[in-house]
């Protein structure tokens, strides 16, 4: 679909803001690979050749007889036998000596005879976030060549740890940041539009609601129904949602005695109409300045809830359980190296593409 005149005229100035349009290029590629983060950082092969069929364990749920292994339970498959049994085909033999039976395989003949050989093509990283690592230590253990970031002090996987973080960081702050700013648009609008006694009950509700101690009604509600992603995003919309307000609302007060909108309702156009299609965009610059403090107050929000132990529940890969740990290992400092780069390039690259949004929709703003 071919945009319009005018934004194509938005999409030309952001192009022509090189760090925002940068950032949105290097943020979109990090992002996109973060949603297949099961193919970057899992404990699961992604394909398995077995007996000329193909399995794919990381979407399917496969017992070890599956493999000619003898419990009905998923199939472990970092386990030796495990894998002999599928490299060698399901080899009997494999229960006695599973490590000399898959070299024999893969040298192709096992006891003189040919055997049918399968495979497993792995991750880049065979770990996800909250799988233990198999090396020797005391953890939290340093970086090596299978664990590029280290462990943490459970011997879980650094580096698989920040990519799901990361998807699961940005996901979180994406849906809490529109979900907010759809309810602290439309409040603020009605707000300003209609005035009055609406706005002078609004407001009045608006103090009401922001004096509220959001940690103690997450506590409580935590206690209650329990710790959960969902729970989580709801209530972080219902206090988030007033950051917009008062912004949208002074575009509103004073853009409604306007001349276009004294037309427009000459002319019998509706309110609604007139609000949304011809008010909020020249309310939008103002909208979209406040975005980026919305979007790095939300990261910070979780990270800090996670650090506190009051975020996500604790089998959750979060960023701010990292920052925790680096506190309390201070004898790992890679931990708290990756802590801190992971929220600098987040925070830095968001906030760089909604600084170029903002100047898109300015209409003052030019880029040579």
């Amino acid at each position: 679909m071919a945009l319009s005149a005018l934004n194509e005229r938005r999409w030309r100035n952001f192009k022509r803001n090189k760090r925002a349009h940068w950032s949105l290029w290097i943020f979109s590629v990090l992002f996109g690979l973060s949603l297949f983060a099961e193919f970057l950082a899992y404990d699961k092969p992604i394909l398995i050749r077995y007996q000329n069929s193909f399995y794919t364990p990381i979407w399917s749920f496969y017992p070890e007889t599956a493999f000619g292994g003898d419990f009905q339970t998923e199939a472990v498959y970092r386990d030796p036998e495990v894998q002999c049994l599928i490299i060698t085909g399901g080899l009997d033999q494999c229960f006695d000596d599973p490590d000399g039976y898959i070299q024999d395989a893969q040298d192709g003949i096992v006891e003189g005879e040919e055997i049918t050989r399968g495979w497993m093509i792995w991750p880049v990283i065979p770990y996800s976030y909250d799988t233990p690592v198999d090396r020797p230590g005391a953890a939290p253990l340093p970086p090596n060549g299978e664990n590029w970031l280290g462990t943490d002090d459970t011997k879980r996987d650094v580096m698989a740890r920040v990519i799901h973080g990361f998807r699961l960081s940005v996901a979180f702050t994406l849906m809490v940041t529109a979900a907010a700013s759809i309810i602290g648009i439309i409040a603020g609008a009605v707000q300003g539009y209609f005035g009055g006694w609406l706005d002078l009950i609004f407001q009045r509700i608006i103090e009401i609601w922001t004096a509220t101690p959001f940690l103690y009604v997450i506590i409580i509600m935590f206690a209650i129904l329990g710790r959960s992603f969902w729970l989580l995003v709801f209530l972080l919309v219902i206090f988030s949602w007033t950051a917009l307000v008062g912004v949208v609302r002074a575009e509103f007060l004073r853009a409604r005695n306007l001349e276009y909108v004294r037309a427009a309702k000459a002319l019998g156009v509706g309110n609604m109409t007139i609000m949304f299609r011809h008010m909020l965009p020249n309310a939008m610059v103002a909208t979209l300045t406040m975005l980026p403090f919305i979007v790095t107050g939300t990261i910070g929000t979780l990270a800090s809830l996670d650090f506190l132990g009051f975020g996500l529940p604790s089998s959750a890969p979060s960023l701010g359980e990292l920052t925790l740990q680096a506190k309390e290992n201070l004898q790992a400092p890679w931990l708290a190296f990756t802590a801190f780069f992971a929220f600098a390039i987040m925070l830095s690259l968001l906030v760089f593409i909604f600084e170029g949004i903002r100047d898109a929709f300015d209409p003052r703003k030019t880029f040579t």
